[in-house]
């Protein structure tokens, strides 16, 4: 058995609630990026692409074993492990990882990120959410 971390149960309303804010998430950090100004810091983009990683995994973990992590970051990737098994690429299980632990320094840090690394983030995060919408879709 896969360790997986703490996770509370959901049901399949809270995937498809769930997979509406991914999208809202997803779309909010495509037009911020969008609409950013060159001196324009990055960390807000940041971190609506990180939340927006966190909802649609989420979504695949509450669709295939009818639970979300709880409040663990650590234990986000545990739990997709634990929901796909060998069917997790790595480089998502990368992608992932990478938007992951750019949490803390993102939305509680003061160190500003730049339009760049925002850019480079939801190239990642575009590379995740269309895997992830594979997988939901299935």
């Amino acid at each position: 058995m896969v360790r997986k971390g703490p996770s509370k149960k959901r049901d399949e309303t809270f995937v498809r609630g769930r997979l509406v804010i991914a999208r809202g998430f997803l779309k909010d950090a495509r037009n911020s990026n969008a609409v950013a100004d060159p001196g324009d810091i990055g960390n807000p983009s940041m971190s609506t692409i990180i939340n927006c990683a966190i909802a649609f995994t989420d979504v695949i973990t509450a669709k295939y074993i009818g639970e979300t992590n709880k409040d663990d970051r650590q234990a986000v990737l545990k739990l997709l492990r634990a929901a796909l098994g060998n069917r997790l690429p790595e480089a998502q299980a990368r992608n992932l990882a990478s938007l992951l632990e750019q949490k803390d320094e993102v939305q509680y840090g003061s160190r500003a990120k730049t339009r760049g690394d925002a850019d480079r983030a939801l190239e990642r995060l575009e590379e995740y959410v269309e895997w992830a919408e594979r997988i939901i879709a299935e």
